[in-house]
């Protein structure tokens, strides 16, 4: 790829993105979401949050299969569960944390 059409692809991405946050800001307020999108949109950032932390737990360091006596499974359920029952953030990281260490303790 020459220089020229290297800097040209940098130049289209960046005005594309330009466009595309400036989109948001212009048109806020002009246009009415509709209300099934709205809800729709309430969901967005736990499954970003979830597509981003399951993987980490299920297939740590990197690897591409599924280890049976990992402890981050568990470690994770209960810290799930400490949030499903307290909805505390910190009391859900430090009963997730403890419960790694254990299950770590434990297996080790």
């Amino acid at each position: 790829m020459s220089d020229l059409a290297l800097w040209g692809m940098f130049l289209a991405v960046g005005v594309g993105t330009f466009v595309m946050r400036l989109s948001f800001v212009e048109l806020y307020g002009r246009w009415r979401i509709p209300d099934l999108l709205s809800r729709a949109l309430l969901y967005v950032p736990a499954s970003v949050l979830a597509a981003l932390v399951l993987p980490a737990v299920v297939y740590p360091n990197g690897h591409s299969e599924f280890v049976l006596g990992n402890p981050q499974i568990p470690a994770a359920i209960v810290a799930a569960w400490v949030a499903w029952k307290t909805r505390n953030t910190v009391l859900t990281l430090a009963a997730g944390m403890a419960a790694l260490w254990a299950f770590k303790l434990i297996g080790s």
